[in-house]
């Protein structure tokens, strides 16, 4: 199968992984942040760290977008169930985020029962237009939520509201920002005054990066000297990055590398930027879990389409509130801890029973170690 089994070639790993060993200099440790889930889950699934020499560590980062979702915005999402009545569209994965008062999607859900609101799992925002067309007498709104890599479908179907006239079809936006989010792990104390953190670079997203390109990654090569290599989800491809990271550390570059030439370009997809442009605008501000309030890093709906902007129909404020006292959610999407640092970790919270979002998600690292038994190594 082209693109999948050359990348998953176990004798093509293990030469791999011999050349990163030569090539890794013993005198230094090299500290890499994978920022996308997807190369987490790729990294516990495949065993990958395993393959490394140990002064070469992967740290997690914010780069699961159910994860970074703070618990305030899931209950705007609860909110317009329960007290609205509105029918909720929302992707699998956030239906089992906690949320305040022991809560989550799906258990406002089984609260509602026969009530006028309802909360249903859809696979695309073209699912929930398509149910705001068959039930006119609804309040639909889809919960947006999503890196660059979603938010092209979000627009698409808001334009699509709008060409048909849907008075019942409306858009609760929280999709962020891939490199504000770096910025913010750049800028964070750990990294910049404490050094608790160390990095020496970034595996860039994949998804993300089919989307934006690879021109915006430039200014952290450039401005905070640390190199940057794209690469796709398979195997082969994270290890080649990081083998191309080292090279870069070892030669004293910092530059854009894409490994993932076969679906990357550096300007990306133009078409789906000037759509994504056209509907939306840059927030202010936004709160990720994890790293607070972090500027200029999600979008809101432009004027021209504030009438499928569900904040403003139904006039929801937003309320912060705190993750639970035992959660090290927010310390790991940081990179500050590893999943096994949380003592709750694989006892209270599992996948059947989520304290925090890093173990609900399917790209979660707390979900990564559990499924695939990384925690056994810190038994």
């Amino acid at each position: 199968m082209k693109y999948i089994d050359e990348f998953r070639d176990g004798e093509v790993a293990r030469g791999l992984a011999a050349a990163i060993r030569a090539e890794a200099d013993p005198d230094r440790r090299y500290h890499f942040m994978e920022f996308c889930g997807g190369h987490t889950h790729a990294i516990s699934r495949y065993g990958v760290a395993d393959l490394l020499p140990a002064n070469v560590r992967m740290i997690h980062g914010p780069g699961c977008p159910v994860c970074v979702l703070p618990i305030g915005r899931v209950d705007q999402a609860i909110r317009l169930a329960l007290d609205e009545g509105v029918t909720l569209c929302t992707y699998g994965d956030c239906l089992r985020v906690p949320a305040s008062d022991g809560l989550s999607l799906l258990k406002a859900k089984a609260r509602l029962g026969g009530t006028s609101g309802d909360i249903r799992m859809v696979y695309s925002s073209a699912d929930a237009v398509a149910h705001a067309r068959k039930h006119p007498e609804k309040q639909v709104v889809f919960f947006a939520i999503g890196f660059e890599t979603t938010t092209p479908p979000t627009a698409v179907a808001i334009k699509q509201a709008q060409a048909l006239g849907l008075a019942n079809f409306s858009v609760l936006c929280c999709h962020v920002l891939t490199p504000s989010a770096i910025a913010s792990i750049l800028e964070s104390p750990e990294v910049r005054r404490y050094g608790t953190v160390p990095l020496d670079g970034f595996i860039g997203p994949a998804h993300v990066s089919t989307i934006i390109g690879s021109r915006p990654y430039e200014f952290f090569a450039e401005e905070y000297r640390k190199p940057v290599v794209i690469a796709g989800f398979e195997p082969l491809d994270v290890m080649l990055a990081i083998r191309l990271l080292i090279r870069q550390v070892n030669e004293g570059r910092a530059e854009v590398e894409n490994e993932f030439s076969r679906a990357v370009s550096r300007a990306g997809n133009v078409k789906a930027q000037h759509l994504v442009a056209e509907v939306f605008e840059l927030r202010r501000a936004f709160e990720w879990r994890g790293l607070n309030l972090v500027p200029y890093s999600a979008l809101r709906l432009r004027k021209e389409f504030a009438d499928f902007d569900a904040e403003r129909r139904f006039h929801l404020d937003y309320r912060s509130v705190p993750d639970h006292k035992a959660c090290e959610c927010g310390a790991i999407l940081r990179g500050v801890k590893q999943p096994q640092d949380c003592k709750i970790f694989g006892t209270v919270c599992t996948p059947e029973n989520p304290v925090g979002s890093c173990m609900v998600s399917s790209e979660g690292a707390c979900a990564a170690h559990y499924t695939y038994g990384r925690y056994k190594d810190f038994a």
